[in-house]
């Protein structure tokens, strides 16, 4: 494969990564603009996620079907044209249905781009391909906040989205000039059904949670959208058991070892979707920074996310999924907790250190789920595994921004007044409790379990073999 190929797919997943957090730090400014409160904006964040859990599990059919080459290209045009739309949006319908367009494109992208190395790439090339691959995982978060900060504070919050349009240009050409052609497949028809009930099951719980206290509807709208969401979840549940191949298989949660990781997974990711909403908020509302000074704050959290990745391995092989998973999930929720007594008198570094250890923690926590969740999963299902973690975990991050929303919406309307200081403090407050909760799962789970993934089981095996001499 030619050594390009790798670059022009990480370019387009860089785009996309970054720009699901770029928008965190410019929430205040875009809200000032488009005439609405900055808590309202939620629905543009969830809408993104929301978009990306629906359409995730199609984009592997999509590719064998019309061509992985055809489809990642499609994708980047239709991210490109979310993002104009993004940035010529004058009201809050016309920026959320944006958001939901570019998160579309962006649910085509990554998979895609996996599905064209894994196929294209030698076997000897693959896990040097596939690290250039990550690289826009670790540097997206990285860069978006202090980037989104910067562009919105010395220029125009409108950029932060017209930047991607020549970036995207460039990845559709060299994309079509570089990439090979992929062999197209016959898959099975795909669920529809299962599609339709997934998707008003997501989108009807994650945005009736988000309107629910919005004083612009009426609480029966965010009521009913929930009850049609919790409606089709059931529904979903009784088609997949009588469907042969269902776009997202439950029987996945009868291994012990995925449930686990689900469970656990879902909730420590409700309270780190929270987390980039209502930190930029909360320095920029509460501590009166500019979106560039909150954003070179928060950015830290994300080098502690990859400093992590060159520990993980020897953790896991030392302590096991079990113990390292418990111990993430309460330093997480300890950090978290931490947050609610940070004030303009708290010392930047004392703060920024915080915010350090937490990556630390949450970049373990789910190097050790992702891992965990594919322990005991046999190749076979590797595929449907992939597909069901990639939707639950950005409905959860979803359902995050959603609840901390309504946690601020809940305090300013028991208050009276606007935003302050105190209503961010509750909100981290709560989340810290339901980032501890994560823990639960985990707590009867085997020592050993996952050991043929995590090489927990020969380290101890080393240990006792050195002790008996």
């Amino acid at each position: 494969m030619n050594r390009i190929v790798p670059l022009i797919l990480a370019i387009a997943l860089f785009m996309e990564q970054m720009d699901s957090t770029v928008i965190s730090t410019s929430l205040p400014a875009i809200a000032h603009d488009i005439g609405v409160g900055p808590i309202t904006l939620k629905l543009a964040l969830t809408s993104y996620m929301v978009a990306l859990a629906i359409f995730i599990p199609l984009s592997g059919w999509m590719a064998d079907r019309f061509g992985a080459k055809r489809i990642f290209r499609a994708a980047i045009l239709v991210f490109i044209v979310g993002s104009v739309l993004c940035a010529i949006s004058n009201s809050l319908i016309a920026f959320v249905l944006s958001r939901f367009l570019q998160g579309m494109g962006g649910a085509m992208m990554t998979p895609v781009a996996r599905l064209v190395l894994v196929r294209g790439a030698p076997r000897s090339e693959l896990v040097s391909a596939m690290a250039l691959l990550t690289i826009p995982a670790l540097v997206g978060p990285l860069a978006g906040p202090p980037l989104g900060g910067f562009i919105t504070t010395y220029f125009s919050w409108h950029w932060i989205f017209l930047i991607n349009v020549p970036v995207g240009i460039a990845g559709y050409v060299l994309s079509g000039i570089y990439l090979p052609e992929m062999e197209r497949r016959n898959p099975p028809p795909v669920d529809i059904l299962g599609f339709l009930l997934g998707g008003i099951a997501a989108s009807g719980i994650v945005f009736g949670l988000s309107v629910i206290s919005l004083p612009a509807l009426p609480t029966s709208v965010g009521i009913a959208s929930v009850s049609a969401g919790i409606a089709a979840t059931f529904l979903y549940i009784v088609h997949a058991r009588r469907h042969p191949a269902p776009v997202l298989d439950l029987k996945l949660f009868r291994n012990s070892a995925f449930r686990a990781a689900t469970i656990g997974g879902t909730i420590f990711r409700i309270s780190v979707g929270a987390i980039p909403f209502l930190m930029p908020l909360m320095l920029q509302i509460g501590f009166g920074l500019n979106p560039f000074e909150s954003g070179l704050i928060t950015f830290v959290g994300a080098i502690g996310a990859i400093t992590t990745k060159f520990l993980a391995r020897r953790v896991l092989a030392f302590a096991g999924f079990r113990t390292t998973l418990i111990a993430a999930a309460v330093v997480g929720g300890v950090m978290t907790f931490a947050n609610s007594f940070f004030t303009p008198a708290t010392p930047y570094l004392l703060m920024i250190s915080i915010l350090l250890i937490a990556g630390f923690a949450r970049s373990f926590f789910f190097t050790s789920i992702n891992a965990l969740s594919f322990a005991e999963i046999d190749d076979a299902d590797a595929s449907k595994a992939t597909s069901m973690s990639a939707v639950l975990q950005q409905i959860s991050l979803a359902l995050g921004v959603a609840v901390a929303g309504a946690i601020l919406e809940i305090q300013t309307s028991i208050s009276g007044g606007p935003l302050n200081l105190e209503d961010f403090h509750i909100a981290f407050m709560i989340i810290a409790g339901a980032n501890l909760l994560a823990a639960i799962p985990f707590l009867t789970m085997a020592k050993n379990a996952g050991a043929s993934v995590s090489g927990h089981r020969l380290q101890m095996r080393e240990v006792e073999t050195t002790a008996g001499k």
